[in-house]
């Protein structure tokens, strides 16, 4: 019963569109009706700009981090999936219509608390952002280094955490559904991609 308060718990936190909230009170401005109409970081910084985009990326990570601190005071398990519901949260959030960002924040919010409190271990975000710099300094896309930064954790964590008890299937099967959630949130960028019309970033 604990596990799943925690993970309902995850799914309202996450729910918070702080890129709408961000938007209205201090712009004025619904960012769902400008540029990819995306509740993200992402869009909030190309719509109100950059301080706007970093303010909506930080409290994005830091809803995850809450949601998962919390739970695993309950257990590593509650954690685990109370981080996933967290991102499925802020993909649909009920807090705005079921119409979020791309998980994109809230996934390194997952990858950050999850080396914290559950692995003790700072590779488990470092390889995935290391990753993420990697390909957005060679193709310029942050949608594909989200992407690419979502599978490198992925075959990361299950090269490690191979096992056959509950806690490292638990670990694995959320890791892989953060990963499918991620791709999935960014199907129509991989459109715009194959098409060559992705908006690509110009400060790298």
């Amino acid at each position: 019963m604990k596990t799943i308060l925690c993970i309902f718990l995850g799914y309202l936190l996450g729910s918070l569109p702080f890129a709408l909230i961000i938007g209205k009170v201090f712009y004025h401005t619904d960012i769902r009706q400008y540029g990819s109409g995306n509740l993200g970081g992402t869009n909030a910084g190309r719509v109100l700009g950059k301080r706007a985009g970093i303010s909506v990326i930080v409290f994005d990570v830091l809803k995850v981090v809450l949601a998962i601190a919390i739970a695993t005071l309950v257990s590593k398990v509650a954690g685990i999936w109370t981080g996933l519901a967290c991102c499925i949260g802020h993909c649909y959030p009920v807090f705005a219509k079921f119409h979020g960002g791309k998980a994109v924040s809230t996934m390194f919010g997952f990858l950050f608390s999850t080396s914290i409190f559950l692995f003790q271990d700072a590779s488990y975000l470092l390889v995935p952002f290391g990753m993420f710099l990697v390909v957005l300094y060679l193709f310029k896309y942050v949608s594909l280094a989200s992407m690419c930064a979502a599978i490198a954790s992925s075959l990361y964590i299950t090269a490690l955490m191979l096992g056959f008890n509950v806690e490292s299937i638990s670990v694995i099967v959320a890791s892989w559904l953060m990963t499918v959630l991620v791709i999935y949130r960014h199907r129509t960028n991989i459109e715009k991609i194959k098409k060559g019309t992705e908006n690509t970033i110009s400060w790298l």
